[in-house]
């Protein structure tokens, strides 16, 4: 049955691939928290919650650079005058009210950088979702494996202690010597301390997700049988880097980089500062009203910031072409082990299989007395071990495969931010 579920979840991929870089959503796969889990558990995430409020700050932040950073600004002055030669006051007053204009083509490229900011914010934001999704599917498939491994070690710490009391039978009954007794404790104590290991990695496992995400609990959740990719390398490196959260941050910021060097260039021409005024002198016989423009001189500094912001840019086009690399890398690496390690639980779960045949054969060929204690100790040991192996085979497939749907966006909502 896990076959026809995984092979329907291979179907959803293809059919979710076949509407190209804006594909659809597939069904969760049954074993990993439903949608509105995962959306409740990420976005309660702290580094998620950060990443939004920063991704709100900048929002803010974008909508200041539109508004401009000039306001109106107001200046009130009363004096008293004293005539001389006459002895009399006059009190007078002048009034101005000015602001600094954006020219040149500032004010829209403002408007474009604080779209950008907004954007770059909610990229930023977008990555720290799909990081904590890529956190919270490898700690619960951790956590999975972690119950498996400790249920098999207390299945087989059960056969031990069945071997300790058919093996002091035996002795009783004179077919068996104290030798074969100290191995057979000796066995049980050494399956007792695996049990031991993975009880703590257990609890490890489950602290650690309890700890990030403290309403997760996979509870009765199995593995399904892990299935190779359904579609070939560059397929999935398309969709994978088309959906790169790092490349869509690394996109925003560069296009921020080249609007911030327009307007850098373009501040070489200052802003000019434009008032009215109006004022009375001589006991209000004489009433003034007035223009006041007043442009800085533009000088080195303006210029030596253009080149730095010109050089700022090429760093930008140099990081997104590092991002544009490394994401295709990343999809590279995630294939391949994707694919290997479905090659590496294929082998393993065969290798178990022998394993726990001949120790089957091991134990009968014992209960004949074909064979010593030492072979069924040892066959039993090889089987744990390889079932042990299997089971951990199986954990890094599924883990793999998780890891391309979310890093391609089909699942828990992804491909919607």
């Amino acid at each position: 049955m896990k076959w026809l579920r995984w092979g329907s979840l291979s179907m959803a991929v293809a059919a979710a691939f076949g509407g190209g870089a804006q594909a659809q959503e597939m069904p969760v796969p049954e074993f990993l928290p439903t949608t509105d889990q995962a959306i409740a558990w990420i976005d309660a995430e702290p580094s998620v919650s950060m990443a939004r409020n920063l991704a709100e700050a900048a929002s803010y932040g974008g909508a200041a650079v539109k508004a401009s950073p000039y306001e109106w600004t107001t200046t009130l002055q009363g004096q008293r005058r004293r005539y001389q030669d006459t002895g009399l006051n006059s009190n007078e007053f002048n009034v101005q009210i000015e602001r600094t204009i954006r020219i040149v083509g500032k004010a829209g490229l403002d408007r474009q950088l604080g779209d950008l900011d907004a954007r770059v914010g909610r990229a930023k934001f977008v990555m720290a979702r799909h990081e904590t999704a890529q956190a919270l599917s490898a700690m619960w498939i951790s956590l999975i494996v972690a119950k498996r491994q400790l249920n098999l070690l207390n299945e087989q710490m059960g056969f031990a202690a069945s071997n300790v009391e058919a093996v002091k039978r035996r002795k009783r009954a004179g077919d068996a010597s104290t030798l074969e007794v100290n191995l057979a404790q000796a066995d049980l104590g050494e399956v007792k301390r695996q049990a031991s290991n993975a009880s703590t990695d257990l609890s490890k496992s489950r602290a650690a997700l309890l700890t990030r995400f403290p309403s997760a609990e996979p509870g009765s959740a199995t593995l399904p049988e892990p299935r190779p990719p359904v579609w070939q390398e560059a397929e999935w490196r398309e969709r994978i880097v088309a959906a790169s959260d790092a490349m869509q941050t690394a996109q925003g910021e560069w296009e921020k980089s080249q609007l911030t060097a327009q307007r850098v260039r373009a501040d070489r021409i200052p802003d000019p500062t434009i008032g009215i005024f109006a004022g009375t002198e001589a006991r209000r016989n004489e009433k003034i009203i007035g223009v006041s423009v007043s442009i800085p001189l533009s000088g080195t500094y303006r210029a030596e910031k253009a080149r730095q912001a010109g050089k700022e840019m090429d760093a930008a086009l140099s990081s997104l072409d590092r991002a544009r690399i490394d994401s295709q890398l990343e999809a590279m690496q995630t294939y391949s082990e994707a694919k290997g390690s479905f090659e590496r639980w294929r082998i393993a779960t065969e290798s178990a299989d022998l394993a726990e045949q001949n120790a089957q054969m091991t134990q009968r060929a014992y209960l004949l007395g074909e064979t010593d204690l030492q072979s069924l100790l040892l066959a039993q040991r090889q089987s744990l071990e390889a079932s042990r192996a299997a089971i951990g085979a199986q954990g890094d497939a599924v883990s793999w495969e998780m890891r391309m749907l979310i890093d391609a966006h089909l699942i828990w909502n992804l491909a919607l931010d």
